[in-house]
């Protein structure tokens, strides 16, 4: 008789906190700070400043009753226990992102300064009240890299339906082409195309090939962006000479014009999480202080609850008090916690990144990365994978080579013909090196990367090639190839 078995498998819910928890170690230093004014305005028990007192006084004798009742409603945070991509994976909040390995990317600008310039030379325009309402609905609708990709009749519904100003494309077109002679050069188009010619219009008139670049964008734009040149040589019945001199002018143009701001002093994130310094050969980490808030419990919060214990118990909506109080009691103090928690489970993670990559920290050579993924430093502290991801992938160190966000130090192992594993990094630098010194005319393809490599000693197969091509945004050789 065959012998039946049954596994089972016990699945944990997560609670509210366990995805408080979630958000917060997931969050860069540059946001944490909205996100303790978020919980600050919503708890009342919560305070800012050092604790006023660490053990049970006379002065605070509600402490003991209230560290006994916490600990029984909130056991100690076991991230482990629920950071797991399997148990989540369906929880999805407001803003969240998506959790896997490779998710989410902090934003790393904002457009606050572009808004703000375009905002300014608004203002020296003589508009009437309409068209100041489309100017601004307009600058409104202008996207992070510089571009409106609404349109123009959306944005007329959208006055209708939303100011109750009744208009036409034809006069959106009029105030949108004021709006396109401000800073940035090519700041408002619809298209790459309007942007590079909005941008050519502003360079000198009296250059022919000026004059050249105009036309070729505006009237052979397809053949121009699929390096057609032999088409538009015949077409315009041009030299190749003249069409380089063409080329030198296009590609020196800004496709993204909004960047331009945030280049420029517009770049909010940047704020490293972690910092690293050199002390005489010896490496030492620290947080960012931003990270390290000074919270606390209400004492008058706390006093409050104090007295209610010791009033009548049959007072119905004394007890209804007494149960928000608690309430916010027991988040304040979880708040608290967590956000200690969130300091050493960063500083764990960090500090094993540092141990693993002890010889690139030291000397800022790119050479010495070693393989290195999620599961490596997951091992060295004890922690699940899920938990190092969701460090990796938010947060930045500072050290003295640079700024780094922690992605940059996890990369795959490739072998060699020796048998020892290197960084795919060293392979993508080597990659870049031979088509940075490819000839421009007859650019490599991939079979021939492909080959250099192996002849390096680097087995590696075409399709890896394309990946890390494409990963370092290298097009294809056909889309390489220069006059």
């Amino acid at each position: 008789m065959q012998r039946l078995s049954l596994n089972q498998t016990l699945q944990q819910k997560l609670s509210p906190q366990q995805i408080q928890f979630i958000k917060l170690l997931q969050i860069p230093t540059a946001e944490l700070d909205s996100r303790i004014e978020e919980e600050l305005e919503i708890n009342p028990a919560l305070e800012e400043g050092a604790e006023e007192y660490d053990t049970p006084t006379e002065e605070d004798p509600f402490a003991d009753d209230y560290e006994n009742d916490y600990d029984e409603r909130n056991n100690e945070l076991d991230i482990d226990g629920y950071l797991n991509d399997d148990e989540y994976g369906g929880y999805k909040m407001q803003g969240d992102g998506n959790y896997g390995e490779e998710d989410r990317d902090v934003p790393i600008a904002t457009r606050s300064s572009l808004i703000d310039s375009l905002m300014q030379q608004f203002g020296y325009l003589q508009l009437d009240e309409q068209q100041e309402a489309i100017g601004l609905q307009l600058i409104g609708s202008i996207e992070s890299d510089g571009y409106i990709r609404r349109s123009l009749q959306a944005i007329v519904n959208d006055l209708a339906f939303s100011q109750n100003i009744f208009t036409d494309v034809d006069e959106l077109e009029e105030v949108l082409k004021k709006i396109q002679t401000f800073d940035p050069p090519g700041i408002a188009a619809r298209t790459l195309q309007e942007c590079l010619i909005l941008q050519l219009q502003r360079k000198d008139q009296t250059d022919p090939y000026v004059h050249l670049a105009i036309r070729i964008i505006d009237e052979f734009f397809d053949e121009f962006s699929k390096k057609h040149y032999e088409k538009i040589e015949k077409r315009l019945n041009i030299s190749e000479e003249d069409l380089k001199e063409v080329i030198h002018i296009i590609t020196k143009l800004n496709p993204k014009p909004g960047s331009v701001e945030n280049e420029e002093g517009g770049i909010q994130y940047l704020l490293p999480d972690f910092i690293l310094t050199n002390n005489n050969g010896k490496l030492e980490l620290t947080l960012n202080a931003k990270n390290a808030p000074e919270l606390r419990i209400s004492r008058s919060f706390a006093e409050m609850l104090d007295t209610y214990d010791k009033s009548s118990k049959n007072n119905k909506s004394l007890k209804e008090t007494v149960t928000f109080v608690k309430q916010k009691l027991d988040a304040a103090k979880w708040f608290i916690d967590a956000i200690k928690q969130r300091q050493q489970t960063l500083l764990r993670t960090m500090n094993a990144i540092v141990e693993f990559q002890y010889d690139f920290f030291l000397t800022g050579d790119e050479s010495k990365l070693r393989p290195m993924i999620l599961k490596d430093i997951a091992t060295m502290i004890e922690m699940d994978v899920s938990t190092v991801s969701r460090v990796a992938n938010s947060k930045s160190i500072q050290t003295e080579f640079g700024i780094y966000p922690l992605k940059y130090f996890f990369s795959e192992g490739i072998s060699t013909d020796s048998g020892e594993d290197v960084s795919s990094r060293e392979v993508k630098n080597i990659l870049k090196e031979f088509i940075d010194n490819e000839p421009k005319m007859n650019p490599l393809s991939d079979d021939k990367l492909e080959k250099m490599l192996n002849d390096r000693g680097y087995n590696i197969a075409r399709r890896t090639v394309a990946k890390y091509r494409e990963q370092m945004n290298i097009p294809v050789a056909r889309l390489r190839k220069q006059l």
